[in-house]
């Protein structure tokens, strides 16, 4: 195809055109108003869905690093 931000790859099943996000988004804006609000809102609850898994993942690391941190310091005393 030649165009920036597009690759075209041939073959029975993985075949197709694959572009950047950014051109999907704008191709659907240019095909609905409608569609493109779908795609935005389904984008942000996506986003919004990672960030909680990544939030809980970080207060888990930190949790663990406080009973390693914790246990240390029990060691220390008692001089284990």
């Amino acid at each position: 195809m030649g165009a920036i931000g597009l690759i075209t790859k041939s073959g029975r099943y993985g075949g197709g055109i694959y572009g950047h996000s950014d051109i999907a988004l704008e191709f659907a804006s240019w095909l609905s108003p409608e569609f493109k609000l779908y795609i935005i809102k389904d984008y942000k609850r996506l986003k919004a869905d990672e960030n909680s898994r990544l939030s809980l993942n970080w207060n888990l690391n930190r949790e663990g690093a406080k009973l390693r941190d914790g246990k240390k310091q029990v060691k220390k005393l008692l001089k284990i």
